[in-house]
């Protein structure tokens, strides 16, 4: 072991110029180093047999003390048979480790939207995952290392919409669940997900059934479906058919929008959708009543255009807005898929058509899975007559295939008396 030199001061330490090694004291072999103006700690230690040199830091910036204590710790490795500057290199080379492994929650977001971009039906879902993220997440996760991220740094997102955007603060805390889980099997962290719901976050905010109140698509009451019915289907503009035609079926907005010519068969009077273009990801087969099909017939055939509804641009999908257009021109205080819940409503209120029929017709996906698993049909032909019955009720025709204006005319009479 190098021997104690005489300890100096900071203040003889700092008046020390003279170029060469300088013995400062206090600690077996830690110098002061003096080359070329620059001045440095070096300690001079043996271990295994080698003649080792190990520097510490400028002395501008590190201090007399702080140099001291380092040496004392390179010593302590020292006396356990360790060559502490190797022990510095592992430590340089695990942090670089760390750092080729590190990736930000951003960067996760990007590569695990990417990843799972085959399976979503529409870019629009990637849209929404992305404007989520960037909108509560990326502001405070953003550049943090996923490795890091704790539930302290969840609840900083979520803490602040819970109760005031509870529908959107927990689709936010899924996304951020989902991209935590893909990290994990990456190999970019390890550990319990920190936005995990249940056993976790479920002890720390409140269930969102608990705060967030239903808020149903605004609908025409059944009683004035006719006369409402009756008005769109004299109003101008593709917007204002495809309005109709969504009526008569009972479908969403994106479904009519989207619909082709030859997903229609018109001698069978039936429109198949791919599961492509569904919400639940299946097959679904529109019974077509007479007044669709009469509609359908006179829709004009685009040549190059296999879309039933065109937009302006013949080759593109009216817009998303162009069905709420229409209702909003005609002041009716309701939205397109408003009508499906009148749909359901005139059917239990005005129908002896069973539940589970309705549900057929609505394309809603069966909760229960035992329930699914075992149902192979669609019930297409009890839905042939649910959907006559529904377009005789709110587009009622005449025996010739002509629309009753008569009866009509009457229920836009009572609309406007009430």
């Amino acid at each position: 072991m190098p021997k104690i030199s005489h300890e100096l001061s900071p203040l003889e330490v700092s008046r020390i110029r003279t170029e060469g090694a300088h013995a400062v004291g206090g600690v077996p072999g830690l110098y002061l180093q003096v080359l070329g103006g620059s001045r440095s700690w070096v300690l001079r230690f043996v271990v295994g047999g080698r003649r080792r040199r190990m520097g510490l830091g400028s002395f501008q910036a590190v201090t007399l003390a702080q140099a001291k204590e380092k040496a004392r710790a390179a010593h302590l490795e020292i006396d356990q048979g360790q060559d502490p500057i190797q022990g510095r290199q592992q430590m340089v080379r695990r942090a670089d480790a760390a750092r080729a492994n590190a990736l930000t929650f951003r960067k996760a977001c990007e590569l695990m939207i990417a990843s799972r971009e085959a399976e979503w039906r529409s870019s629009k879902h990637r849209q929404q995952w992305e404007n989520t993220l960037a909108t509560y997440a990326d502001p405070i996760l953003g550049s943090m290392d996923v490795a890091t991220i704790q539930t302290s740094h969840v609840m900083k997102v979520l803490d602040p919409v819970w109760r005031t955007k509870t529908e959107t603060a927990v689709r936010v805390r899924g996304r951020i669940e989902q991209v935590l889980d893909w990290a994990k099997v990456k190999g970019h962290r390890t550990g319990e997900n920190p936005a995990r719901w249940r056993g976790h976050l479920d002890h720390l905010l409140p269930r969102p059934s608990k705060i967030s109140k239903v808020q149903h698509h605004p609908a025409v009451p059944v009683e004035d479906a006719p006369a409402v019915v009756a008005r769109i289907a004299d109003a101008p503009g593709m917007g204002a058919m495809a309005l109709l035609f969504q009526v008569l079926t009972a479908t969403r907005s994106g479904e009519v929008r989207g619909a082709r010519w030859d997903e229609i068969d018109l001698e069978e009077r039936l429109w198949t959708i791919p599961a492509e273009r569904m919400k639940a990801a299946r097959e679904h087969r529109v019974p077509l009543s007479r007044q669709a099909v009469a509609l359908l017939e006179a829709q004009p055939s685009i040549d190059g255009c296999d879309l039933v509804f065109p937009g302006m641009k013949v080759t593109r999908m009216l817009s998303d807005m162009s069905l709420t257009a229409v209702m909003r021109r005609m002041q009716l205080g309701a939205v397109p898929h408003g009508f499906r819940s009148t749909f359901r409503d005139w059917a239990s209120e005005k129908t002896s058509h069973p539940g589970e029929v309705v549900e057929m017709a609505l394309a809603h996906a069966i909760e229960d899975k035992t329930e699914a698993a075992y149902r192979r049909g669609d019930l297409l032909a009890k839905r042939v007559a649910l959907m006559q019955d529904w377009a005789d009720y709110c587009r009622p025709m005449l025996d010739g295939g002509e629309i009753n204006r008569e009866e009509t005319g009457r229920s836009l009479k009572n609309v406007c008396n009430g």
